[in-house]
């Protein structure tokens, strides 16, 4: 549903007022999507999943508990990336490409990523 004209118009007020009083997080907010924030922890899980099977071979040999211990890592790390690729699964790879293109874009196109949303948001509500 459509936001009305005054709340199209409030919701630009606070947008603005926001961007006066946090210059740095109203940049956060603008460039940081689910992709990202998804995308950022996979690399997080990842990265634990490997330390954890790195703990795990080097440290197994000699103390078991110190080798669970990379075994309770590795596990935690795999929920991580499961749980957030299944994050990034709902959205079409479609729309991801298109979020990118749209980055890339010319300047004169506006490419935000709230824009960029807004017409994911539109193509999803639309009945096929």
């Amino acid at each position: 549903m459509p936001l009305s004209e005054r709340e199209q118009r409030i919701l630009a007020e606070l947008e603005e007022s926001l961007s006066k009083e946090d210059p740095r997080f109203a940049k956060n907010v603008r460039e940081t999507t689910v992709y990202t924030h998804s995308g950022r922890r996979v690399r997080w899980g990842v990265a634990g999943f490997v330390l954890g099977l790195a703990i795990l071979v080097l440290t197994f040999s000699w103390s078991v508990i110190a080798g669970l211990a990379g075994v309770i890592i590795m596990f935690a790390s795999a929920i991580l990336v499961e749980r957030n690729l299944r994050r990034l699964g709902r959205a079409s790879w479609y729309d991801i490409r298109a979020q990118r293109a749209a980055d890339d874009a010319d300047e004169e196109n506006d490419s935000s990523p709230r824009r960029v949303w807004r017409q994911w948001m539109d193509r999803r509500e639309q009945p096929e």
